[in-house]
């Protein structure tokens, strides 16, 4: 079964030419292929979409993790600084004219 070129060149031609879409296989099942092509088209959007939404949820993960790296650093800082001795510290090298009080705190119900 040896095709010549001037078969070739008519079987493309049949194919590009449109004229294969009047056979009798594509009319029949014509509802068939516009549902088949409107399947196809809905799964690449949506794979597409979930694509996207995966992205940007692998960024917000990734700023959250960030932020919570910053909350903890802050707050290190902040009991740092926040300790009595060190306020007792600052408060020397300021120059103000604080004391601690010696009598304990109380506190008033209500």
């Amino acid at each position: 079964m040896k095709l010549s070129a001037k078969d070739i060149k008519r079987r493309v031609m049949y194919i590009l030419g449109g004229t294969v879409l009047t056979e009798d296989f594509f009319l029949k099942n014509t509802r068939f292929i516009i549902t088949l092509f409107i399947i196809i088209v809905l799964y690449i959007s949506n794979r597409y979409s979930c694509i996207e939404k995966t992205a940007k949820i692998e960024k917000l993960q990734r700023e959250l993790k960030d932020a919570k790296y910053e909350s903890l650093t802050i707050s290190a800082r902040l009991i740092s600084v926040s300790r009595e001795t060190r306020v007792h510290e600052l408060v020397e090298k300021s120059g103000l004219d604080l004391q601690q009080t010696k009598e304990p705190i109380y506190k008033i119900k209500d």
